[in-house]
């Protein structure tokens, strides 16, 4: 697998708030090395994690339900809007980075999470269905593939870095994806199916690198890492002593750990050493050289800040970005 070096710091995704330019402003201000296109969920449904990637897939449709998004024949207005806040998204990036030449970051929902969220027109996920599954995945990897070509265009110094949001993953592969009717779960999806799709879209970023994220408990880190993840986003604060042999094989494997270390919703900010200090925990405990933290961890909030109120994340950001200063200056 290809080493990629990353950024000391960036963020997760969504950030709160409806408009474009303030969000734009804030993901590549806070960020001067790692930007990245920020998620507004709070503008609505499409604008929200399933929907927004929902308005990427190519020759399928979904649509707004009681239920959630099930998927249709033809473009319907909600798809429209999922389109159109992505476009206000690019436009307000494209301001923000004119001459930037760097790491950028763009996410979408990765295809077991989506499957695990659209519906079919009977009501049950794309999951309970081999086929929709097949049929998601390569949607959605074309979908990507034009995204990608899309950002390129409008940010031609970038390196991009496509992250690929997967909370439902363990979910998925545990079987507790639960049915329709709420009593029952999906049967759980075989892990080689799971990573044979995952290196597929994996894949369409054409070797470059690709960030998995996930703020669930039990991260897959093997599985994630022969799918081919470069590196791999988690919340730290769910890690157990479960995880030490599987993140020991990762960062001596290359796979960079983006560790969620700032909680994503308002609260009071420790000092930038003390949010690093389970880090440095960690990596005693697995007798890891302290030399190879700054080439192993970015440090990001530890999910998403959709919830945060807007002066909150603009803090947790810039923490982020304290945080692994500290971690590169004092690494023992």
């Amino acid at each position: 697998m290809t080493t990629f070096d990353f950024a000391p710091a960036t963020g997760v995704g969504s950030l709160p708030g409806g408009d474009a330019r303030e969000a734009a402003k804030t993901a590549t201000g806070s960020f001067e090395d790692f930007p990245l296109l920020a998620e507004l969920p709070a503008r609505g449904p499409g604008a929200d994690m399933i929907g927004r990637t929902a308005g990427m897939l190519v020759e399928l449709y979904a649509r707004v339900e009681p239920s959630g998004w099930r998927i249709g024949d033809r473009p319907g207005r909600d798809t429209k809007r999922a389109r159109s806040w992505l476009g206000e998204d690019l436009d307000a990036l494209e301001e923000f980075t004119q001459g930037y030449e760097g790491q950028l970051k763009v996410q979408a929902v990765g295809p077991w999470t989506l499957a695990a969220a659209l519906e079919l027109k009977n009501g049950e996920a794309a999951l309970s269905d081999p086929g929709a599954c097949r049929d998601l995945t390569a949607s959605l990897t074309e979908g990507l593939r034009q995204h990608l070509a899309e950002v390129r265009r409008r940010v031609p110094g970038a390196e991009i870095v496509l992250q690929l949001d997967e909370p439902s993953l363990t979910a998925v592969l545990r079987g507790q994806v639960r049915t329709a009717s709420g009593y029952r779960t999906h049967r759980a999806v075989d892990r080689q199916v799971v990573e044979s799709a995952l290196r597929d879209v994996i894949g369409v970023h054409g070797g470059g690198p690709v960030v998995v994220h996930s703020c669930a408990p039990d991260v897959p880190f093997n599985l994630l890492r022969r799918a081919g993840a470069a590196a791999i986003s988690f919340d730290f604060s769910l890690l157990t002593e479960r995880d030490d042999d599987a993140i020991g094989e990762a960062v001596e494997g290359g796979t960079r750990l983006f560790a969620g270390v700032v909680p994503g919703t308002d609260g009071p900010l420790s000092d930038p050493a003390g949010s690093v200090m389970g880090v440095r925990t960690l990596w005693r405990r697995l007798g890891l050289r302290p030399g190879l933290l700054a080439d192993a961890v970015t440090l990001t909030p530890a999910c998403g800040l959709a919830g945060a109120s807007p002066e909150y994340a603009r803090r947790a950001l810039a923490h982020c970005v304290r945080a692994a200063r500290s971690l590169a200056d004092n690494p023992e």
